[in-house]
């Protein structure tokens, strides 16, 4: 595998994992709780399709095959995605939809971290302009945890019922292979194995105070990476893609 072709998958990587979140999120707008969570998850939807299009446009760039960000996010097949699991499962109920980004927000706040001093100065320029929108979020979902798990008996059940189902997925957010070997050895990609102590002590905290906790013994699933995905990205896809492959080439 060459330099090029690594880090074409490595940003194509990381722009599904905020493509395929960002539309989980949209599928709130109009179904909200409360008003101004409507509109919060709305808003964070927007700022992962708004870096997934920055992500998309520059795979789009180092593949050089003459396609664009609309031709990455909406005419592959779904094992060319290669989002994580935990961002394509299902939103359940608000308090799943939140536990899911409190999880993928821990792990994105310190990669990004990471990122701004990647070697690579797109990449780099990405991660420092998303920080803050990263930040944002984790504050959000962290919040919103404690105030779950926290509060009555029906919502501290729901929401650990939610920690445990979604915990077999946080193992895959740290997957590693050829892709992220060759870019570490060139300092463009972050190595998270270097941070994934911190990760857990970090959620951990969060998940102490909100009176909920992992479970013990954690089952762990993975393949989205490889493009072995479960029966969620299918649906989830139909209707992503669906005005693109009606209308070929359709711009707004």
């Amino acid at each position: 595998m060459t330099k090029q072709e690594a880090l074409f998958e490595y940003v194509l990587r990381k722009a599904d994992d905020t493509l395929i979140l960002g539309h989980r999120l949209s599928e709130w707008c109009g179904h909200g709780p409360v008003l101004e969570e409507d509109i919060a998850l709305t808003n964070l939807a927007l700022d992962l399709i708004g870096q997934a299009t920055e992500l998309y446009q520059y795979a789009a760039e180092v593949e050089n095959k003459g396609r664009n960000e609309d031709d990455l996010a909406f005419l592959r097949l779904e094992r060319e995605y290669k989002n994580v699991l935990l961002v394509e499962q299902t939103n359940g109920d608000f308090g799943k939809t939140i536990v899911r980004q409190f999880l993928f927000d821990h792990f994105q706040s310190l990669l990004y971290e990471r990122l701004m001093n990647s070697a690579d100065e797109q990449i780099a320029a990405i991660a420092e302009k998303s920080i803050k929108e990263v930040k944002y979020h984790l504050k959000h979902s962290s919040e919103w945890v404690i105030r779950l798990g926290d509060g009555t008996e029906e919502s501290h059940n729901r929401v650990q019922e939610s920690v445990t189902d979604l915990s077999r997925y946080i193992e895959e957010l740290f997957y590693q292979d050829e892709v992220d070997e060759i870019l570490i050895k060139e300092g463009i990609a972050a190595d998270t194995a270097s941070f994934k102590e911190e990760y857990y002590n970090n959620i951990n905290a969060v998940l102490s105070e909100a009176t909920l906790s992992l479970p013990e013994k954690m089952w762990q699933l993975d393949g989205g990476r490889k493009g072995v995905h479960s029966e969620h990205l299918g649906f989830l896809l139909a209707e992503l893609q669906y005005m693109q492959r009606t209308y070929p080439g359709m711009e707004w």
